[in-house]
């Protein structure tokens, strides 16, 4: 009976903790930069990344061949309406650019770098 009572337990924790996996939900878009981009103070070389966002940790991150390269804390603002496609939004100071917040095609949230400063690339 004991061993019965514990199964039970045991299958009841597993399932909670999987449903809590389910609401956590992480965006992904593979994206070419043509230019070199600073990404929260790191530079991201041109070329062709994964930008996984993780709304649960609020966490942005530029992925190439499985290995994350940038991380950056964000924010999330809501949008009037769903974007059309994924956006990317950057500030250029001087030669440098650097990125500020992405927006997910079909998202009604824009993802927004806490560190980033005034966008002037993009639209919405």
């Amino acid at each position: 009976m004991k061993s019965i009572v514990n199964r039970v337990l045991v299958v009841m924790m597993v399932g909670a903790l999987t449903s809590v996996v389910a609401f956590a939900k992480t965006q992904r878009q593979r994206v070419t930069f043509d230019n070199d981009m600073k990404v929260n103070g790191t530079l991201v070389k041109k070329g062709t990344y994964d930008i996984k966002f993780d709304d649960e940790t609020g966490q942005l991150s530029i992925v190439k061949n499985g290995k994350t390269v940038a991380q950056a804390m964000t924010r999330v603002e809501a949008r009037v309406k769903k974007a059309n496609d994924f956006q990317l939004r950057s500030t250029i100071n001087g030669d440098e650019t650097q990125l500020v917040g992405v927006t997910f095609g079909g998202s009604d949230k824009d993802v927004l770098i806490t560190s980033g400063g005034a966008v002037t690339t993009g639209s919405n």
